[in-house]
């Protein structure tokens, strides 16, 4: 490779169980330039990040640093080489100083302890800040007083404390302003201008556009390409990105809404992460809801189910649901199923039977008994219905396999016979076959009238199921699509462009 490169890859592959997540990269990042790396989730962006790091280390090939190899065994070896890693997830204190988490930051790396006085953490910490046009910052300002963008840039101070040669920014935009994201991106010019090679690894193509001297396109754990960032716009990156052929429709187009029944209305819906997001879903309809992870679409089906704080009317059948009543949203006919399936849908420890019906307890009891007879014949009735895979109804829903589990979870949900049926990322951690099965559930659901909102960041799984989508962006509708319309590129394009 080109004696610029600060850090190579040279052929690395990474493995996981059943997952190559790096696939024979090679890859150089120039010394003084600032490198995007884009691709959908999954293409390989943290597996690299996290070798960078030292978290993690290639099964073959290797990563060279000045044209050397290097062993990054830990995060005091990637530190000790130069390479500090800001993750979209934070790494600071926030009961601790702004001095305190800069030089912790920076000590975490040396290999003797020392102690340093405070009015010494002051000046180096003022310094740090200083290069980031932050010197007005009070450096003995308690972490959890800052906004989000003062904290990034705090972290982005330890690592300049640390003399960092290499930075890698995680979706460093995931929860700034524009006028944050302007002051962020005038640190990272004026960071390459000194010569610090940044790493820019983000779902969002205009700003990736704005500041990258290189792009590097990521696809299913492999390099497709690096592109100099000359003439180059959004529709060229998503088509690196897809980079096949464009999945076709299964579902017919959907009825206009002023001819069907409509199952949910939704009206100026506020909650944590959405803002005024309104739409509405008739009976027979799987509507699909994507959008990128900070889109605010992981949060809608626990805003819908009353799980979360929320503003704005939620209606299903025309009766308004409560803020914060689930019970009452079953009693309506609403049904949930969350993405966390071994930690917040299935009860792991009991017995299938009980997983089937423990959402609707009072139709299988008298005067507080459960009538166990009852239960059974409703529990084997949905395994039936689903073809779900056990031993015998007393077999503990965790000892089954992931796609059977999910199908005993979406039992317990129909057993409330739900006129709306919510379901947040239908098939993760599934195998391909189980897919398809829970895929022909929800259809034969939906043919039977329930409306189904399917709420995944996958995006095939939207092309094949859903009869509309709606993607998410900044915490409010960008788009709707329907028919011929609904494409990858055309997802992705209204998931990351503004």
């Amino acid at each position: 490779m080109a004696d610029d490169h600060i850090v190579e890859f040279a052929g690395v592959t990474r493995r996981f169980p059943g997952v190559v997540a790096l696939s024979g990269v090679s890859l150089g990042f120039r010394r003084g330039e600032v490198h995007a790396v884009i691709g959908e989730n999954g293409a390989g962006k943290s597996t690299m990040m996290n070798i960078m790091a030292g978290d993690l280390h290639p099964n073959e090939g290797e990563v060279r640093i000045d044209g050397q190899p290097a062993k990054l065994r830990s995060a005091l070896d990637s530190r000790a080489a130069g390479i500090v890693v800001v993750y979209q997830e934070l790494a600071l204190c926030p009961t601790m100083s702004v001095a305190d988490n800069i030089m912790m930051s920076a000590m975490a790396s040396e290999r003797v302890t020392r102690l340093v006085p405070r009015a010494e953490m002051r000046r180096q910490a003022r310094l740090a800040l200083a290069r980031l046009g932050m010197g007005s910052l009070d450096p003995d300002t308690k972490v959890s007083r800052l906004s989000i963008a003062e904290k990034q840039l705090v972290e982005i101070a330890g690592a300049i404390r640390q003399n960092a040669r290499v930075l890698v920014l995680d979706e460093p935009n995931s929860a700034l302003s524009r006028r944050e994201s302007e002051r962020l991106f005038d640190v990272v010019r004026q960071l390459k201008a000194e010569g610090v090679t940044v790493i820019y690894v983000s779902h969002h193509l205009k700003e990736v556009l704005s500041i990258a001297d290189r792009i590097t396109v990521m696809r299913d754990g492999c390099v497709v390409e690096t592109l100099e960032n000359n003439g180059l716009d959004e529709d060229r990156l998503i088509r690196g990105m897809v980079g096949r052929a464009v999945s076709s429709r299964r579902p017919p187009d959907p009825p206009s809404t002023a001819m069907v029944d409509i199952a949910l209305r939704v009206s100026g819906l506020t909650a944590p992460g959405l803002e005024d997001v309104s739409f509405e879903v008739g009976r027979g309809e799987i509507l699909g809801i994507g959008g990128l992870p900070d889109s605010g679409k992981d949060g809608l089906g626990e805003a819908l189910f009353g799980l979360v704080e929320r503003q704005g009317i939620v209606e299903v059948g025309g009766s308004v649901l409560r803020p914060h009543d689930p019970t009452g949203a079953i009693g309506l006919g609403m049904a949930f199923v969350p993405a966390d399936r071994r930690g917040a849908s299935g009860l792991l420890s009991m017995s299938v039977a009980d997983n089937v019906v423990s959402a609707a307890l009072s139709r299988f009891s008298l005067a507080g008994v459960l009538r166990r007879g009852s239960i059974r014949r409703e529990a084997r009735a949905q395994v039936a219905r689903l073809d779900a895979r056990i031993s015998h109804l007393a077999q503990k829903l965790g000892t089954l396999s992931g796609g059977n589990q999910q199908k005993i979870i979406l039992g317990r949900s129909l057993v409330t016979n739900p006129r709306v049926l919510v379901l947040h990322e239908p098939t993760r951690g599934i195998d391909v076959g189980a897919k398809a099965e829970i895929y022909s559930i929800l259809s034969g659901i939906a043919a039977e009238g329930v409306a189904v909102v399917m709420i995944s960041s996958e995006i095939p799984e939207l092309i094949s199921n859903a009869t509309r989508v709606l993607v998410l962006r900044g915490g409010r509708i960008s788009g709707e699509l329907c028919g011929s319309d609904i494409r990858e590129d055309a997802i992705l394009s209204r998931a990351m462009t503004s």
